[in-house]
């Protein structure tokens, strides 16, 4: 079951503090904070992993791109140093260790703050899990935070490496587009599966409406609230990029902003779609119990109904008065039963003809 935990984060260690503290708010998923550095233009290239937040300093302004990635927000002093280095605002520093912000997108002028849901399948636990992700776009840098190592990023960097395709060729803001088109292509892939387990359960629903099948469309439910709180806003993030007037996207990696945009409206398209299907599936949960229970109590009425004159005949010659006619005839009981079963014949034949049967 879906708890609220996954709506609603604790924020207690937050009270009090002044604005722009940073403080690590969320789950810690990994035990130390890796740092990759991989810098390159159209024809060099280096990549490296840095034991100290130092060695990502001179990066800063090198007419190069630089990607400086943080696998493990918990470290406080490590964004502080990238952030203090990098001139990054107090505000955008605290928001990076919140891993319960909304995806949003602000410009800073001279470089921009984007916050991302990756989304990923448990296949363990049956369930969709997030993961917040930062993006820092700069005139020739992207820094991203991460909450954990592991992600859907290789096959970007494995393209830098080979230097295949225009990305060692563009600047900066085609870089931090790939990362955003890798997060939204996800949540195809994330999608896809959430349909094959709602077109399986409308099969159950309808073949064998079981009770347990409600619990899961309620956990199903809660699932599209959680992706559609997820991904809804992502709309804006990518709207605003693609129709800011900001100086750090160039004209050239627009169009492809817009071609992520499309895709993000796919995205939320289809979500609303099954929102509505699963809704529309605890109607039909209870459309089926109550024709079954409708059929149960067709067939109670209509076996009610047959005995009501075979119990009346029952109950006359179940009186015992002493002068009752039949009661002597030798004849007697097997007309009894002749009536009974004359009569039991006559109303099945009476409610097939109704097509009640």
């Amino acid at each position: 079951m879906i708890g609220m935990s996954r709506f609603v984060k604790k924020r207690g260690k937050k009270i009090g503090l002044p604005p722009g503290t940073p403080v690590f708010v969320g789950e810690k998923k990994i035990e130390k904070t890796k740092i990759t550095i991989i810098d390159y233009d159209e024809k060099q290239f280096q990549e490296k992993e840095a034991r100290t937040v130092e060695e990502c300093f001179p990066f800063k302004d090198t007419p190069t791109v630089t990607w400086i990635n943080i696998d493990g927000i918990h470290q406080v002093d490590i964004v502080e140093n990238i952030g203090r280095h990098f001139e990054l605002h107090p505000l955008i520093m605290e928001d990076i260790m919140n891993t319960e912000q909304r995806p949003k997108m602000e410009d800073f002028e001279r470089y921009i703050y984007i916050v991302l849901k990756m989304l990923y399948y448990d296949e363990k636990e049956n369930e969709t899990k997030i993961e917040q992700v930062s993006l820092i776009l700069g005139e020739n840098f992207v820094i991203s935070f991460q909450e954990m190592e592991g992600d859907i990023f290789d096959h970007i960097r494995q393209r830098i490496r080979n230097g295949k395709g225009r990305i060692r060729k563009m600047r900066a803001d085609y870089l931090a587009y790939s990362l955003l088109d890798a997060i939204v292509d996800k949540y195809f892939i994330i999608l896809e599966k959430l349909g094959e387990k709602i077109e399986g359960m409308e099969e159950d629903l309808v073949s064998n409406p079981k009770p347990e099948i409600l619990h899961e469309i309620h956990r199903m439910k809660r699932e599209m609230i959680f992706l559609r709180k997820s991904v809804w806003p992502l709309r804006e993030v990518i709207n605003g990029l693609e129709r800011g007037e900001s100086s750090l996207i160039q004209e050239s990696s627009r169009i492809y902003l817009k071609d992520v945009y499309d895709h993000t409206i796919q995205v939320i398209d289809t979500v609303e779609t099954f929102r509505d299907m699963v809704s529309g599936m605890h109607d039909t949960y209870l459309s089926v119990i109550s024709n079954r229970m409708n059929e149960v109590m067709k067939v109670l009425t209509i076996i009610a109904t047959i005995f009501i004159p075979l119990t009346f005949i029952a109950g006359i010659y179940g009186m015992n008065f002493k002068f009752m006619p039949e009661l002597e005839w030798r004849w007697a009981y097997f007309a009894v039963w002749f009536v009974i079963v004359v009569i039991a014949i006559f109303m099945l034949i009476f409610f097939r003809r109704k097509k009640w049967l």
